[in-house]
């Protein structure tokens, strides 16, 4: 019987093999100058990338890369060996995934269930989830399970927990047999029927530490220090294990993330890296175990599935048992403020026809009520509380939610429906999360639900004379007007240096956070991510620079920072962890800036996609010329204001503009006079690529920024 050292170093000659064959089959095809690439990345072969810091761009350059490769199968017993002998494996699987994307063809098109290489803006998309704990961790699904209902099962009950699942084999192809969602949205990614596809999820952690903690290409040891301490990841592999599985076993405990497997075959267990779990349904607690995963306790009373899992399900309408459409029929969320001795904690009224009293298919009106009381909650928290019902709601297995406000649309699928999800229990989540988020300014909550069509009628009455008094108040909150900014170190659990300082008028640059968002999370934890930073007098109002904020990002930033202005592209720009919604950049022909949103992928007029303009910052450093910052940032008055302002920007995306355009047209109108200023500002219909095009456009449309001084 073979030891565990002798078939990780046999399986890693496997794989080797099986990239010189695949490297030799392309060499047939193609010459040495093809390109090689992964799609909708600036990070090339990401492996071997964050590894050796060669970009391996032509199959040329992947040939020279298996001479490094082989270079890590050393034949010593001491266990960094095996380590580094896996890494190289891992870089051997990369390179047969590789070439299977030459020509630009993607080899997993119309190849169910398997979706393959993973793209930057969707890792970028798990960086703030990673940060708050609601995705936990990974976990890597390779082989077949016992059964398809087992397969399905541990899916489950790792989604419940909302850890985000890779499948690398059958497990995939048993979870579709099955009817389970697959996918980026729902958190269950099925990467390749082929063990070398494993390499697509080693390639989404090294690039987290690329994106978020500014690992430097080629830094060996600082990739694999990051891994070990900041991606909290698990591999579950089902018997029979063959030796190439062990050999990228070796790779990932390298990484930091143990292995779990129910394949004992005269395996040495080593504690926490390498585990032998008889029994397939207890890998979850032994993998969370294994890597010391922090899960949050969600105890909902409700007969459905409760995770952040959840959060991307779409309900087609053909799986729709209910809607609640805005768009028709009055549906809207509201919270309101009443003193805690007339609350009723934990009440949970519904009004109105319940779920089972409607047809299959129907539309009904629908309002969410939420009264809350306690001795430290402020109205000015109502609307930080609204925004939360988005994301709660969708946590909800079989229900969509989008919109807010009085323009709400939740879908309840067949299926929930079945399960026994009715009315009543919206306000069971409602009620939980308010109280579990949100304990130190909510004593008491109450929730009452609505369906009767002349009672929703008038609460949407009542509720639009308050939404119209909070936007009041909120134009009211302006840098200006407060006394108190607050900073943001929540990412610094991937990005250590990274520090957002957030005012009234520049939120988060995730998106997630503004300056009442940020005050609530003070109050409800004071030594937490959000600290107050006193203005004070300002050292240079219109660029944006004050001592107690240089003071605050040199504190949090442990020093990696000095200064930071918060108006300016150009000088001393605040920093970028990485999960931005948004990155802008200067375009040197126009002299203005190009602004682009992760969700778009096609090149833009700097001649680089969202991936590449991403790429220049991020991590936590300070790059003149580019900028990430959040959706809302870009209508601001704030925005770049000394540097030109909203004036600078030149192209948006189409489906960009169109989110940001009532703001931006009024802000224009506001600071320059200009009318419809949205309509100036170029998209892809004008040009994708090609600045003379945009300079055309610019200057038909007498675009202000043509007689702004060059940036550079």
């Amino acid at each position: 019987m073979k030891k565990l050292f002798d078939r990780a170093f046999d399986g890693s000659d496997e794989m080797y093999a099986w990239a010189e064959r695949s490297v030799a089959e392309a060499s047939a095809k193609y010459d040495d100058s093809t390109p090689v690439a992964y799609p909708n990345t600036a990070y090339y072969l990401g492996i071997l990338y964050s590894m050796t810091g060669n970009k391996n761009q032509t199959l040329g350059e992947v040939k020279q890369s298996l001479q490094w490769i082989k270079s890590q199968f050393t034949r010593e017993r001491r266990l960094h060996d095996v380590f580094t002998t896996g890494v190289g494996t891992a870089c051997a699987a990369e390179i047969i995934e590789a070439v299977k994307y030459i020509g630009g063809v993607n080899p997993y098109e119309g190849n169910s269930p398997y979706l393959g290489h993973m793209s930057d803006a969707e890792v970028r998309e798990l960086g703030v989830p990673l940060v708050t704990g609601d995705i936990p961790g990974f976990v890597v699904l390779i082989g077949a399970a016992p059964t398809d209902e087992q397969a399905v099962e541990l899916i489950k009950s790792y989604q419940a927990k909302s850890i985000y699942v890779f499948l690398v084999g059958e497990c995939a192809v048993q979870a579709e047999r099955k009817g389970l969602k697959m996918g980026h949205p729902v958190r269950v990614y099925p990467v390749g029927p082929e063990l070398p596809s494993v390499c697509h999820v080693v390639s989404v952690a090294v690039r987290a530490g690329l994106i978020f903690g500014a690992i430097q290409p080629g830094d060996y040891d600082g990739m694999r220090e990051y891994t070990f301490k900041r991606i909290n990841a698990a591999v579950n592999a089902f018997e029979p294990v063959p030796d190439i599985t062990v050999a990228c076993g070796a790779g990932a405990i390298s990484y930091g993330f143990p292995v779990i497997t129910n394949d004992d075959h005269d395996m040495w267990r080593v504690p926490r890296s390498l585990v032998v779990q008889p029994d397939v349904s207890k890998f979850v607690e032994t993998s969370i175990e294994a890597r010391q995963m922090k899960i949050k306790i969600t105890n909902i009373d409700i007969p459905v599935s409760f995770a952040t899992a959840f959060e991307g399900e779409v309900i087609r309408k053909a799986d729709m048992q209910i809607e609640a459409n805005g768009s028709r029929h009055d549906s809207l969320e509201f919270v309101r403020t009443l003193e805690a001795s007339t609350i009723e904690d934990h009440k949970i009224t519904v009004i109105g026809k319940d779920l089972d009293e409607y047809d299959f298919g129907a539309q009904m009106n629908l309002a969410l009520l939420v009264e809350v009381g306690g001795k430290k909650m402020q109205s000015d928290f109502e609307p930080v509380f609204e925004r939360q019902f988005h994301a709660w709601l969708n946590c909800i297995e079989g229900v969509m939610h989008t919109g807010q406000r009085d323009m709400i649309r939740v879908r309840v699928s067949k299926d929930a429906y079945d399960a026994g999800f009715r009315l009543k229990h919206f306000g069971e989540v409602l009620y939980s999360k308010l109280k579990q988020d949100y304990e130190q300014v909510v004593d008491r909550v109450q929730v009452t639900i609505i369906t009767d069509a002349e009672k929703v009628h008038e609460l949407r009455v009542e509720a639009n004379h308050v939404y119209d008094k909070r936007d009041e108040r909120l134009r009211t909150l302006t840098d200006e007007s407060v006394g108190d900014f607050y900073s943001c170190i929540m990412c610094q659990s991937f990005s250590p240096s990274h520090v957002c300082i957030v005012t009234p008028e520049r939120l988060g640059l995730c998106g997630a956070v503004s300056w009442l968002d940020a005050k609530a999370t003070h109050q409800l934890d004071p030594n937490g991510p959000c600290r107050i930073v006193t203005k004070g007098d300002a050292t240079d109002e219109v660029i944006g620079i004050w001592e107690n904020v240089d003071n605050a990002v040199n504190q949090f930033s442990m020093g990696a920072l000095e200064h930071v202005t918060l108006y300016s592209i150009m000088q001393d720009p605040m920093t970028s962890c990485g999960c931005f919604e948004c990155i802008c950049g200067i375009e040197p022909t126009s002299g203005g800036v190009v602004i682009v949103n992760r969700e778009h992928v096609p090149m833009t007029p700097l001649g680089m996609t969202f991936s590449e303009m991403a790429s220049m910052t991020g991590g936590g450093i300070q790059t003149p010329g580019y900028m990430g910052h959040g959706k809302h940032f870009i209508a601001s008055k704030k925005f770049m204001a000394a540097d030109g302002g909203p004036a600078r920007i030149v192209w948006l995306p189409k489906a960009l503009k169109e989110q940001v355009s009532e703001r931006l047209n009024s802000t224009a109108k506001t600071l320059y006079g200009i009318d419809n200023f949205a309509d100036m500002i170029a998209d892809e219909t004008v040009t994708s690529d090609d600045p003379e095009k945009l300079l055309e456009f610019l200057t038909e449309k007498g675009h202000p920024v043509l007689t702004l001084e060059p940036l550079i």
